[in-house]
C-alpha cells in the first residue's frame, strides 16, 4: 500500500464579489510579472554586474513592462490556440478570450516576449541581446507562479504513479498522479532563478550579451523535456510519432539547440572583442 495526497480543495476563484471574480490564475500572472519587473530593475541598477553602467536604465524597465505583458499574453494565448487546440477554438472562437479558464503556451509567450523585446530595443536603439538577458534572468518568477496556478486549476496533471507524493486530482479520477505542475514550478521556475542568479552575480555573465538568455532557453528546454516524461499530454493531441513524444518535447528541442548556440556564440563574440 502506498501513500497518496488528496488534492487540497482550493477554489480557482480567489475572490468573488457579485459578478466580479478574481481567479488565482490571473493573480499568479500578475504576481510573476511584478516580481520579474522588480528583479529586472535591480539588475540594471547594479553597475557591478555590468562592469559599468548598464546599456539601459530603471525607467526603461518601467516602460518595457507593458510591452512584456502584451507579449506574454498575446503570444501565450496565440501559441496555445495554434499549437494545442485549434479545432476547438475555430468551433468556439469566443473561448479564445476566456483567459481565466487557463490555456497559455509557454513557447508562444516566449515568442511574443521576444518580438516585444526586439521592437522595444529597436525603437530605443538598445542592444537587444542585453535586454533579452535581463528579461530572461527575471522570467523564472512568472513561470513559477504560472505553474502553481496550473496546479490550482487542476490542469496539466501527470501520469498515474505509486510514488508517495502522488496527488489525487478529483478532475482526473481516483488514481494518484505525478504533480507535474509542481515539478515544473520547481525546475522551470525556482531552479531557473537560482541558476541564472549564479550566472549574473557569480560569473557576471551580463557582461557577455546573449549568454544568460541562451542559458534560460536551454535550461527551460531541458527541464520541460524531463517533466514531459511524467506529465500527460493534452488530451486533444496525445502522444506523437510512436507513442512517447509530446508536443512539449517537439517545441522544446529546437529551443535547446538555439540556447546552446546562443551561449557558444556569446562566449565567442566576447573573446573576439577582448582581442580587438
Amino acid at each position: 500500500m502506498f501513500f497518496a495526497i488528496p488534492f487540497p480543495q482550493i477554489d480557482p476563484i480567489m475572490i468573488e464579489v457579485g459578478p466580479l471574480a478574481i481567479h488565482w490564475y490571473g493573480v499568479a500572472y500578475v504576481a510573476g510579472i511584478l516580481l520579474g519587473w522588480i528583479y529586472a530593475r535591480s539588475l540594471v541598477s547594479n553597475e557591478a554586474l555590468w562592469g559599468g553602467k548598464a546599456p539601459f536604465g530603471v525607467l526603461d524597465m518601467d516602460d518595457f513592462l507593458m510591452w512584456a505583458v502584451a507579449g506574454i499574453i498575446l503570444g501565450g494565448r496565440t501559441g496555445y490556440v495554434l499549437f494545442y487546440d485549434l479545432p476547438q477554438f475555430i468551433a468556439e472562437p469566443l473561448k479564445i478570450f476566456m483567459l481565466w479558464t487557463g490555456g497559455m503556451s509557454f513557447h508562444g509567450g516566449l515568442i511574443g516576449t521576444v518580438v516585444a523585446m526586439m521592437l522595444f530595443a529597436r525603437r530605443r536603439d538598445y542592444p537587444a541581446l542585453s535586454l533579452f538577458d535581463v528579461v530572461a534572468a527575471s522570467a523564472g518568477f512568472g513561470i513559477f507562479f504560472g505553474r502553481l496556478a496550473n496546479f490550482i486549476n487542476q490542469e496539466l496533471w501527470g501520469k498515474p504513479t505509486t510514488v508517495d507524493w502522488g496527488v489525487i486530482f478529483p478532475a482526473a479520477g481516483p488514481e494518484p498522479r505525478h504533480p507535474s505542475q509542481l515539478y515544473e514550478a520547481l525546475l522551470e521556475g525556482a531552479v531557473m532563478v537560482i541558476l541564472l542568479r549564479v550566472l549574473t552575480h557569480g560569473f557576471l555573465k551580463l557582461k557577455t550579451p546573449g549568454f544568460v538568455g541562451g542559458a534560460f532557453i536551454a535550461w527551460y528546454a531541458v527541464a520541460r523535456i524531463f517533466v514531459e516524461f511524467f506529465r500527460l499530454p493534452d488530451a486533444q493531441i496525445g502522444y506523437l510519432y510512436g507513442g512517447w513524444l509530446t508536443m512539449g518535447m517537439v517545441l522544446s528541442l529546437p529551443m535547446l539547440a538555439l540556447g546552446i548556440w546562443a551561449m557558444l556564440h556569446a562566449n565567442r563574440s566576447a573573446r573576439l572583442q577582448s582581442r580587438a
